[in-house]
Formats: C-alpha cells, sequence, structure tokens
C-alpha cells in the first residue's frame, strides 16, 4: 500500500505527487502575485520570506521524490507507444523544469551572500555568490522556467483526464487511490 506494484502507485508516490503540485500552483500563485505588491506593502517581505521557505521545501521533497522514484517499480504503462513516449518526455520536461527553476529561486535568493530562512526554524547558506549579474539572470530563469512548469503541469492534467475519460484507463485513478497489493494464492 505504501510503495508502487506493478498495477498502482503507492501511498508515498501519491502523496508526494500531489503536495508537489499543490506547493507548484500555490508557489506560482504567490509569485505573481508578489509581482505586484509595492514597497510599503505589508507582504512586500512577508510574501517573499513564504515563497522562499515553501521554494526550499519543495526542493526537499523533490530530492526525496526522485530518490523515491529510483528505489520503487513503476506502475506498468497504460496507452499506446506514442502515449508513452509522450510521458516519458513530460516527465522528464516536468522534473528538469522544477530543478532549474528551483535552483534558479535559490541563486535569486542567495545573490547578496545571505542564506534563505525556512520558516525561521534553519538556514540554507549561500554557496554560490558572486557570479555577475546573478540575480538578474536567475530572475529571468526563475520566471521562465516557472511559467513553462506551470503549463507542462496543465498539460499533464489534461493528459491524465484524457486518459481518464477519452481511453477510459487508469492512469488518472491510480494517481488517486493506492491500492493494496494481496499476495496469491496457492
Amino acid at each position: 500500500m505504501f510503495t508502487n506494484t506493478p498495477k498502482s502507485y503507492g501511498l508515498v508516490t501519491i502523496v508526494i505527487h500531489w503536495l508537489s503540485a499543490f506547493m507548484v500552483i500555490g508557489l506560482f500563485a504567490l509569485g505573481y502575485w508578489m509581482l505586484t505588491l509595492g514597497y510599503y506593502d505589508s507582504w512586500y517581505r512577508l510574501g517573499p520570506w513564504w515563497h522562499k521557505s515553501f521554494g526550499i521545501t519543495l526542493l526537499a521533497l523533490t530530492v526525496v521524490r526522485l530518490v523515491w522514484k529510483f528505489m520503487n517499480p513503476k506502475p506498468e504503462p497504460l496507452g499506446s507507444r506514442f502515449e508513452q513516449i509522450g510521458a516519458r518526455i513530460g516527465h522528464g520536461l516536468i522534473y528538469t523544469l522544477l530543478l532549474v527553476t528551483m535552483i534558479s529561486g535559490y541563486l535569486i535568493s542567495t545573490a547578496d551572500g545571505r542564506g534563505i530562512s525556512v520558516f525561521d526554524w534553519f538556514e540554507v547558506p549561500a554557496l554560490i555568490t558572486g557570479i555577475p549579474q546573478q540575480e538578474d539572470i536567475a530572475g529571468t530563469v526563475h520566471w521562465y522556467t516557472a511559467l513553462a512548469l506551470v503549463i507542462a503541469a496543465a498539460g499533464h492534467a489534461l493528459a491524465a483526464l484524457k486518459h481518464h475519460f477519452v481511453n477510459k484507463d487508469s492512469t488518472l485513478t491510480r494517481m488517486l487511490v493506492a491500492k493494496r497489493s494481496y499476495p496469491k494464492n496457492g
């Protein structure tokens, strides 16, 4: 029930998937809203604090997700050969965009040599600083990869809905409900 089986994703995979999805959407919405804040707005400092804290949390969750992904079997792919290739490319793109978005966010936040406070519990140190125009370049990369990530995630969601309503297969439902694997009798 907790680990993946050849027919279904396990509970750990499902929880990590949906936590990541909600965090990506929330971080994008917060980041977009932060662009509208004025210097004297009460959220001018608080918004970035939340954004950075959840961004570092998502980075840690993504690392855990990748380790978990390589340690667990993957359910058998569904759909045509073309759909399976598209799914592999799409998933690879989403993971790449996730990592590039979060690394560029880290580079923006640490460009001045200060670490990132994570919910005031601990600080992630500034390890890479002093790159010419680090904050500006990382900011541009962060914006475009975050936008591309949200678009890719929307495409991912549409593909899952297509599998559910058109193909009528279990692609979507096996990411919603962990099924118990019972040993065969005999």
